[in-house]
């Protein structure tokens, strides 16, 4: 399936009024693996192509937002350089984060998407106005998602979200051809 013919299955008047995307982080942001170095300190692997698709939603109104179960000074480096303001870290309970998120935005529900994987993403992505899953997500997860990317966590699934979400709200267009014009 192409994508083209995978965007007619995006939710596009959900996405139209999204407003913050809030992503998990193992099996979101990364591939859910966790590498020990030899001081056993975890170190996780991001991609690249999501860094910039975060840079983009921020930079067109999207807000974009972290609650994740770990704490891991690897995820707070990341999140920091993508400069990301709301960020929850060991949080199994990821609703009072989702609520506090969502006040300080002055954000209605239907205004906010959720991108999981795994079962402590359930009990919020039942809140939110436009639940994701990603494409390796537990089928508990991708059953009450939206939409499933094609893409697996840590492989451009949060890309993936953030390009339907600026077709959805008319501004793929012009972001693109931004990045398209020669220096």
């Amino acid at each position: 399936m192409s994508n083209d013919i995978c965007s007619l299955f995006f939710p596009v008047q959900a996405a139209a009024e999204i407003r913050l995307l809030v992503l998990d982080v193992d099996g979101v942001l990364t591939d859910g693996g966790l590498y020990y170095d030899l001081q056993n300190q975890v170190m996780k692997r991001f991609d690249v192509q999501d860094g910039l698709g975060i840079k983009i939603a921020q930079q067109t109104g999207i807000a974009v937002a972290v609650i994740t179960g770990l704490i891991s000074p690897a995820v707070e480096a990341r999140v920091r350089d993508l400069g990301i303001a709301d960020y929850y870290a060991g949080y199994q309970d990821k609703r009072k984060c989702l609520e506090e998120i969502r006040q300080r935005h002055s954000l209605e529900w239907k205004n906010i998407a959720y991108l999981g994987d795994d079962w402590v993403d359930l009990s919020v992505m039942g809140m939110v106005g436009l639940p994701l899953a990603v494409a390796n997500a537990q089928p508990e997860v991708k059953r009450v998602a939206g939409y499933v990317t094609l893409a697996r966590g840590g492989q451009g699934a949060v890309r993936e979200v953030i390009r339907h979400l600026l077709m959805a709200q008319g501004k793929y267009d012009a972001v693109l051809s931004a990045w398209s014009q020669p220096c």
